[in-house]
């Protein structure tokens, strides 16, 4: 029962990281064309930050410690 939770676990952050990517890429297109408001550049840099510290922590537990 718990390999299964932990499954499902690793596959919802896979699926929020994809989602998360591609909202950056909208992003990006977005900034391009007419730029962001206050609030869209503020969410931008939040999950681009995010992305990267997630990152950073997946490979410091899994291949570090």
């Amino acid at each position: 029962m718990v390999s299964i939770l932990e499954n499902v676990y690793d596959v919802s952050i896979a699926v929020l990281l994809l989602a998360s990517l591609f909202y950056v890429r909208q992003m990006k297109r977005i900034k391009r064309d007419r730029g962001l408001t206050a609030f869209e550049l503020i969410m931008y840099y939040i999950i681009q930050t995010a992305i990267i510290l997630w990152i950073i922590s997946f490979l410091l537990l899994n291949y570090v410690l």
